[in-house]
């Protein structure tokens, strides 16, 4: 038992889909619409959660950027989403570049549609009435858009005036949030993803997906590292710096961050690469912690690589300006990304459904991909915090110092016995 549990959700992914790929074709048809069943119940508890995951994690990320930290919480912040959004810009251009001559035309508009698998969920969990009498219907509380501008309102609304009680429900609301991604969401998605590549395969379909997603996998990591060049580029541009010494000083959080899979548990090593770059303690500590939570220009790179991807094989609009809409909400989506393995995508999985039209297999697909490449997203996404931190050391001067609480700031102390500071306005 205790070695099951040290194995790490990439390699239940890893195990998913080489069994999915090899049972496929000789799964007895009963149990393959077993296994569709249990993936049509959990993509409809999915679609049932995302709105809240939304909500229960834009809304408090919203309020506790809130004023605290004066213009350069500010300064930070947009940064740092400028930062994302042009990984995803570079990600989408590159992606139509590459990806259109191989990919375009894939063969498969009609995957997820169970044609020639045989496989047939016995009972599907749907968002709402069909024809089918085998359907439960689970609507969702909230759309995906209802829910991201509900929690905007409600974000930017206890900023500026005095809400102790408002703020405490929905960190709390985030504590459930992320504990249900953590134990519910993340832990059912290996067999969700075996029942994705078994159906593949039953229809002969797997083989393709896995070779071209091979080609997608290459270029997002390479991605990667144009962007980390890119970033270092113009902080050692504005800190006379060289940019691949400075970049080079960032060695030791890159690889912890590969080892940890986690942008929070590699923090302090960040800190002290950062330090090494000649960041004063009291930029690093203020951009560095924040960082981790609103910079993943690595996450943004491999989603978007990898829904492009999809959209080509199964015949979907990559068209920039149809595309450009997705790529400003998922920066603000990364906003809020939870720090567990898979959180990113399962954040994303609201906007790649209602903006890109995504159904239960491309979603799947999406959760495949993004874990099996998520330590080198997160290496990315750390190491670009150094040079965010480089930039504000410059804008600074390295005097940002940390504002004293003042009386208008509340700890806020939550069910849990955690403590959270808000800014309760004027």
């Amino acid at each position: 038992m205790k070695l099951l549990k040290s194995i790490p959700l990439l390699g239940w992914v890893l195990v998913a889909i080489i069994l999915g790929v090899l049972l496929g074709p000789v799964m007895p048809v009963w149990l393959g619409s077993l296994f569709l069943t249990y993936n049509s119940i959990f993509s409809g508890f999915l679609s049932f959660v995302v709105p809240l995951i939304i909500f229960g994690l834009v809304a408090p990320a919203i309020a506790e950027l809130g004023k605290g930290a004066g213009k350069w919480l500010g300064i930070t912040a947009v940064i740092a989403y400028s930062s994302t959004i042009f990984a995803g810009l570079l990600a989408y251009f590159v992606s139509r570049w590459v990806f259109t001559p191989s990919l375009s035309g894939g063969g498969l508009e009609a995957i997820g549609e169970g044609e020639g698998s045989g496989f047939e969920p016995f009972v599907t969990l749907a968002s709402s009435a069909g024809d089918s009498a085998t359907e439960i219907v689970l609507p969702p509380a909230l759309d995906v858009m209802t829910a991201l501008v509900l929690a905007f309102i409600l974000g930017l609304g206890m900023t500026t005036f005095r809400s102790k009680v408002l703020f405490r429900g929905v960190v709390e609301f985030r504590t459930i949030i992320e504990l249900v991604i953590r134990r519910v969401v993340v832990p059912a998605l290996p067999l969700f993803i075996f029942g994705i590549f078994l159906d593949l395969s039953a229809s002969g379909s797997a083989i393709t997906v896995v070779t071209k997603f091979l080609l997608v996998a290459l270029v997002s990591f390479a991605l990667t590292l144009v962007v980390l060049l890119i970033q270092y580029s113009i902080a050692g541009a504005m800190n006379k710096r060289n940019p691949l010494t400075a970049l080079w000083g960032m060695r030791d959080a890159y690889f912890t961050a590969l080892g940890t899979s986690s942008s929070a548990a590699t923090i302090p090593v960040t800190l002290a690469s950062a330090k090494k770059n000649g960041v004063s303690d009291s930029v690093a500590g203020f951009v560095i912690p924040l960082g981790a939570t609103i910079h993943l220009s690595g996450s943004m790179v491999k989603i978007t690589c990898f829904s492009i991807a999809v959209l080509l094989l199964t015949g979907g609009d990559v068209n920039f300006g149809s595309y450009l809409p997705f790529i400003l909400m998922l920066g603000v989506m990364m906003i809020a990304a939870p720090g567990v393995p898979g959180g990113a995508i399962a954040a994303a999985a609201g906007l790649l459904a209602q903006m890109l039209g995504f159904g239960e297999v491309e979603v799947g697909l999406m959760f495949a991909a993004y874990i099996a490449l998520d330590s080198f997203g997160t290496a990315t996404n750390v190491t670009g915090d150094g040079a965010v931190a480089m930039i504000m050391q410059k804008l600074t001067h390295g005097r940002l110092g940390t504002q004293p609480q003042s009386e208008d700031d509340e700890i806020v102390e939550l069910a849990d016995g955690s403590k959270s500071a808000h800014q309760l306005g004027e």
